[in-house]
């Protein structure tokens, strides 16, 4: 019988089927998509997912644009954030296009020992046995398993069918596209968010001179239609304007909703929700990737020690997976509130305009390489300098 069944094929179910085959789990992936394929995203992976997969040995494979921190821009000032050094070395996340890094992961999987995976095949339902969850019917076939990991997406189904979703209590969208440079126009290595009323821009630098320029945004906020109001948005920030005049758009605009998934639980009998699947903080502070890939590096470590036909340790992953996740979670919520009181926002990115480390703090806790109220410890934390073509940062 397969050990674990991984409905899902995107960022934490192919990095979750990578690490188990390794480990010598026998692993079923499915996937209902046909890859390589576009999807929504801010397309950043902060340095604490980076650093996953350079312990998975997939940096190079993965590759990317590096970028060293974060600038915020309110009002009329910027503001530069740093990542922060860890153990006297510098950290940097990576921006690439999600189609790219999803299909490196799923085809890492493929050739995983142990992994059988099954593209474009769509998971109809879940199996029972006295309430707990034994396994999924894919393509018509039953298929029974000692643990079933639901990581297919924001929209998870499977979640649905669990009856483990819970109401929004803020609706907000997002519309993305990419712009692209001529060659020999580098683009700054931050990724830059720029504050403005009712709406927020995101600009991540991507490979092959291109950029990701995507918004944010309450929903209710289109009086007009989505073109006309993503770039009169873009255009009414000078900087921006200024450097989008010299790119052209290379990819059609993309709307998403919802940007935030909230869940009962994350866990019940026999299953674990996973990456995007167990609930989404507002991408506001940009961590999802590192995320997915953060827990899913966290489950396959807990499986190493665990028994799949009982359920005891499910649980206890679970509060392992929320005190990781907890300070993130605390900085997401404070950036919310920020972001809809922009004259207030200006006046704190000012304030810590003249304490760099404190700001360097915040990025860190962003991009996963710091906690809120004291540093991370031990061996395995995700607080590791990474190496990146030749090079530590």
């Amino acid at each position: 019988m397969t050990d674990v069944i991984i409905v899902g094929g995107g960022v934490a179910g192919s990095t979750l089927a990578i690490l188990l085959g390794r480990q010598g789990f026998r692993v079923e992936l499915f996937e209902q998509r046909r890859l390589p394929k576009e999807k929504p995203c801010g397309e950043g992976l902060m340095p604490a997912g980076v650093a996953v997969l350079q312990r998975m040995g997939l940096v190079h494979a993965v590759g990317g644009a590096p970028f060293y921190g974060v600038r915020y821009h309110a009002k009329n000032f910027t503001v530069e954030g740093s990542f922060p050094l860890v153990r006297g070395a510098p950290t940097a996340g990576r921006g690439q296009r999600r189609k790219h890094l999803d299909e490196v992961l799923f085809r890492t999987a493929t050739a995983t020992s142990g992994v059988n995976t099954h593209l474009g095949t769509r998971v109809e339902r879940l199996l029972f046995e006295n309430g707990r969850v034994v396994g999924v019917m894919a393509g018509g076939i039953t298929r029974h398993a000692g643990l079933v990991v639901a990581a297919d997406g924001i929209h998870s189904r499977t979640r649905h069918l669990l009856g483990l979703d819970a109401p929004q209590r803020r609706k907000r969208f997002a519309i993305l596209t990419h712009f692209r440079f001529a060659r020999g126009k580098e683009q700054p290595p931050w990724v830059d968010v720029f504050f403005a009323r009712g709406h927020e821009l995101y600009v991540t630098p991507l490979p092959d001179h291109e950029v990701l320029v995507a918004a944010l945004s309450d929903a209710g906020n289109l009086a007009q239609p989505v073109e006309k109001t993503f770039s009169s948005w873009w255009s009414a920030q000078p900087l921006l304007a200024t450097r989008l005049a010299e790119a052209r758009q290379v990819s059609p605009l993309q709307c998403v909703s919802p940007l935030v998934a909230r869940v009962k639980c994350g866990v019940a009998k026999g299953i674990i929700l996973l990456g995007d699947a167990a609930g989404v903080l507002d991408p506001i502070t940009g961590g999802g990737m590192a995320h997915a890939l953060m827990t899913a590096e966290l489950l396959a470590e807990r499986l190493r020690h665990a028994t799949t036909d009982e359920d005891d340790w499910i649980w206890d992953f679970e509060r392992d997976r929320q005190a990781l996740l907890r300070d993130y979670r605390l900085l997401t919520e404070s950036l919310q509130w920020l972001s809809s009181r922009q004259t207030v926002a200006a006046g704190v990115f000012s304030l810590l305009s003249y304490s760099p480390s404190v700001l360097s703090h915040f990025v860190g806790v962003a991009g996963g390489v710091r906690q809120l109220f004291r540093p991370w410890s031990g061996a395995k934390s995700p607080a590791h300098a990474v190496t990146w073509q030749g090079q530590t940062v």
